[in-house]
């Protein structure tokens, strides 16, 4: 026996029968080996998000993913001023133009729980934002660079 295996847990739970399909489904489409590992990754999913909301100075990793239209005034230029107003949270940005004046952006995103809410919350007000999800992991960034380091 691995030390992994040894220090697994075993759950045994009910589902309904539509939902169990579901689930079956989804491990076949992924090419999962078994339900085991999508629930695992489905629990941490959760665990990050609740996380998130529970404790607010919490430090946190993660993406914010937009879709928004170009074509509505100012938005480019609200959504980059919004980032610079959380430049300690805004690692870095991927853009892409999608079809019918849509654009896609990705935000890399690192800070307290508190600020990454705060920064989402900025970005929906903007006029023209369609969709905004905030994905976060415990797992954080290595820091960049330590104070009094040589260059």
């Amino acid at each position: 026996m691995t030390s992994e295996s040894s220090s697994l847990a075993r759950l045994s739970m009910s589902l309904p029968a539509e939902l169990s399909r579901q689930l079956d489904v989804m491990v076949e489409e992924r090419g999962l080996p078994s339900r085991s590992g999508l629930m695992s990754e489905l629990i941490r999913h959760a665990l990050a998000e609740h996380d998130a909301f529970t404790h607010p100075d919490k430090m946190l990793a993660g993406t914010i993913t937009l879709v928004y239209r170009g074509d509505r005034g100012r938005v480019r230029h609200q959504l980059a001023q919004m980032q610079a107003d959380f430049l300690k949270e805004v690692i870095s940005s991927q853009h892409v133009f999608l079809e019918d004046d849509q654009s896609l952006e990705v935000l890399l995103v690192q800070g307290p729980a508190v600020r990454l809410k705060a920064l989402c919350d900025a970005l929906r007000r903007v006029r023209g934002v369609q969709q905004l999800q905030l994905v976060t992991t415990t797992s954080l960034l290595p820091p960049l660079h330590e104070q009094g380091e040589d260059a």
